[in-house]
């Protein structure tokens, strides 16, 4: 069955003149609907603003739900009698930080900012309200699964998706009369498993196909930002040891050249990845035989991936400077958790080490 989409400034209508069978979160009539036309308008998430743009596609009449949105950038997929609209709202933006490293950023700041990826899936068939619903909680699922195996920055997690909205449609099944019941109606026979996996690739595929599209992409520099962990604080710990008059400003400008070198080279940023990885899975109690708790003070490794981060940097010459690193921590190094105090401990004493070279 062929749909109708209709564009406008204020809003996109997904129409069918015979139809949809739907289940919705949306802001307007959320949950199970008979309707002929899904409006996702630009408003505030307010119902009676949302539901008066909405009336604006209808003319008054024509049943319909409708959804709030900030954006109306969205693209479509289409895969045989699968159809999914994906609609995209993002206040990040990636910034140069340096000629080698890039940074994400917003105008809104990371409090304010959002990032919202929506879909409306219709599947051209005859479906009923309990497949409705099966499948709604399915692309749920897959949705949290997808973006959490993504292992995006916290900041980032922390604004994901907390105005997102679903919709999913089927045809509506023929009648003689006007009423339908559609507890008792007769549906199409689907096999669900099948469907579930087309579904949850198209879904795979999207959220992917979205942050291509949005040009949203993450480097070493937003993970340090997720930990808290600024330039300036690296910086300022590696001159903590040195004496006073020592430190001066080209030799602080030195340092920070350094460690935007570094940071840069393709080897330093898998150490990093791997100190940053390991610690969310230790810390989320993800290997079964390694309790943080318990087992704290025989995971001796940390050191192990500290010295190789301050010898890729450095050379074998750095060992020395990670030693005394790790075991003062001066600075931002004292404050970090097992592992980060390690690693980190390595990047400033490879760092340090590169600048007594000159």
């Amino acid at each position: 069955m062929k749909i109708n989409v209709l564009e406008k400034d204020y809003g996109i209508c997904i129409s069918n003149p015979n139809h949809f069978l739907a289940f919705s979160d949306f802001t307007v009539s959320d949950g199970i609907d008979i309707i002929e036309n899904v409006n996702i308008v630009i408003s505030s998430d307010e119902f009676k603003t949302t539901a008066k743009r909405a009336e604006t596609f209808n003319q008054q009449h024509g049943s319909y739900i409708a959804q709030a949105t900030e954006s109306l950038d969205y693209f479509t997929n289409a895969y045989d009698d699968l159809t999914l609209f994906t609609f995209m709202a993002n206040d990040l933006i990636v910034e140069d930080f340096t000629d080698n490293l890039q940074v994400v950023n917003s105008p809104m700041g990371f409090i304010d900012a959002r990032v919202n990826i929506s879909h409306v899936i219709y599947i051209d068939k005859i479906i009923s309200p309990r497949d409705l619903l099966k499948i709604f909680k399915l692309t749920a699922s897959v949705k949290a699964k997808t973006l959490a195996n993504m292992a995006l920055p916290i900041h980032i997690q922390n604004i994901l998706n907390t105005k997102d909205f679903l919709a999913v449609l089927g045809n509506l099944p023929e009648t003689d009369d006007e009423s339908l019941d559609i507890n008792n109606a007769e549906y199409d026979d689907i096999d669900f498993e099948e469907l579930a996996i087309r579904i949850s690739e198209a879904i795979e595929i999207s959220l992917e196909e979205a942050f291509e599209k949005l040009n949203l992409t993450f480097g070493i520099l937003d993970y340090l930002v997720s930990e808290g962990i600024q330039i300036g604080d690296l910086i300022e710990a590696g001159m903590a040891l040195l004496d006073e008059n020592d430190v001066t400003e080209e030799l602080t400008e030195k340092m920070k050249a350094q460690l935007f070198k570094s940071l840069s080279d393709i080897n330093v940023i898998v150490l990093l990845v791997a100190a940053l990885r390991t610690k969310q899975d230790l810390d989320g109690y993800r290997i079964r035989e390694i309790n943080i708790r318990r087992d704290s003070s025989r995971i001796h490794v940390d050191d192990v991936l500290g010295f190789l981060l301050a010898n890729q940097i450095a050379g074998t010459k750095a060992v020395f400077n990670f030693k005394k690193y790790d075991e003062l921590k001066p600075g931002i190094i004292y404050g970090l958790p097992m592992i980060l105090d390690d690693i980190f401990a390595g990047l400033i004493a490879g760092c340090m080490s590169k600048l007594m070279e000159e």
